[in-house]
């Protein structure tokens, strides 16, 4: 069996609410290296490291790599991204699952 899925740590976003679910999980869109064939992918969020962020480097939030992660697994905070980034993921995500429908 060959698995696709990204097994290292990396950055991710927190998409869900904290008012919804009783388990210690979170929804999280893990963030990887941004590269230029990106540019035409609507799953992948452009995102530029800035202070509030804590990001190093050009990178992308992977919308087709939604996931559900427990809280044990997160290991610091490194920022926060702006609202119409949010909303940009958000949109991704829709997009995936099309919600639509």
């Amino acid at each position: 069996m060959i698995f696709r899925e990204i097994k290292k740590t990396r950055p991710a976003v927190i998409v869900n609410s904290d008012y919804i679910g009783k388990l210690p999980l979170k929804l999280v869109v893990p963030i990887t290296n941004w590269q230029s064939s990106f540019s035409s992918n609507l799953c992948h969020i452009y995102l530029t490291p800035t202070s509030d962020n804590g990001l190093s480097k050009l990178s992308s939030a992977d919308a087709l790599q939604l996931r559900s992660v427990d809280l044990e697994r997160f290991i610091r905070k490194l920022g926060f991204l702006s609202t119409s980034e949010l909303e940009e993921i958000i949109t991704a995500i829709a997009i995936i699952i099309e919600s639509d429908r």
